[in-house]
């Protein structure tokens, strides 16, 4: 028995569709596009790659593309300047600040500058709140697009045994809530859990997102359990680079029912979360439905 592997590719081009056909009619009827405004301070190679990637996608569904670049020495007042002129934009619905940011900016401040209902990112401190309450939010895009998986493949996740490996705010503590609000019954699991290679085995739902290079070997994967491998490490094997998940690929898709594969599993999956959760915010400014199965 071999895996189903789950193409997040295919996924994401699908969810990107869905989200072009909608800011179609969002023009046509209303008279609205949604923007998207990127904040970038510094010359980070991966974040420029990044953030030009996310201003090709934005523009591909037909939004608009705001990019702000600031020179590494922005001071912080400068920062939060440009957010409050981005808050009060009613073109811009969503704000994103490309992270890391430079050493001298304070990142949980800036990022809690940004209106919540603009914050795609889903990082705020009330979107955080909302979301462990259980309330309308703004929910993390790797999570969200990770759940969104999970429901297509799976249908009702009620029930189902969750394990998060990983407690990170971006993706373990936001992935629990959301597994929780599906009625999940979820396990928090770290690298201090006791007996992690156990506790893994228990899950029908296995999501690994610790940024440790295959760190969850096959034998402690459920047979026929749904493997979300969140890790996007740089790994050198036989000379050469090579990106690797937390997951050993070989061995769990041998054990698995599903997996996705990295590169190519929840990465695509991402942007096309944030592209989903801009125009979620567009809806929700104007008091519009919002578009169904793009949303926690």
């Amino acid at each position: 028995m071999s895996a189903k592997i789950i193409d997040g590719k295919a996924f994401a081009a699908n969810v990107r569709a869905q989200v072009a056909a909608h800011v179609a009619r969002l023009k046509e009827v209303n008279g609205l596009t949604p923007g998207l405004a990127v904040v970038l301070v510094g010359e980070d190679p991966a974040s420029q790659v990044y953030v030009k990637n996310k201003g090709i996608q934005t523009r591909e569904v037909g939004m608009n593309s705001y990019e702000h670049k600031l020179s590494a020495e922005t001071s912080e007042a400068d920062l939060l300047a440009l957010i409050a002129k981005l808050n009060a934009d009613p073109a811009v619905h969503g704000i994103l600040v490309q992270l890391p940011l430079p050493k001298h900016l304070d990142s949980d401040l800036v990022i809690n500058s940004i209106d919540p209902a603009k914050d795609v990112d889903g990082f705020h401190i009330s979107n955080v709140g909302l979301l462990g309450t259980g309330q309308k939010a703004m929910v993390p895009c790797t999570p969200l697009g990770c759940l969104m998986m999970l429901r297509d493949h799976l249908g009702s996740l009620s029930g189902l045994n969750a394990v998060v490996v990983g407690r990170s705010n971006i993706v373990g503590k936001p992935m629990a809530q959301l597994l929780l609000g599906d009625s999940c019954t979820v396990t928090i699991a770290h690298s201090r859990t006791k007996d992690l290679a156990e506790v893994c085995r228990r899950a029908d739902i296995l999501v690994a997102a610790v940024g440790r290079p295959e760190m969850i070997p096959g034998d402690w994967v459920k047979p026929g359990a749904t493997v979300i491998d969140v890790g996007i490490n740089r790994i050198e094997r036989d000379g050469k680079g090579k990106l690797v998940g937390d997951v050993h690929f070989e061995s769990a898709v041998a054990v698995a029912g599903a997996i996705t594969p990295v590169p190519g599993g929840v990465g695509p999956m991402t942007i096309a979360c944030l592209l989903a959760n801009t125009l979620t915010a567009c809806c929700r400014a104007h008091g519009l439905a919002e578009p169904e199965g793009l949303t926690a």
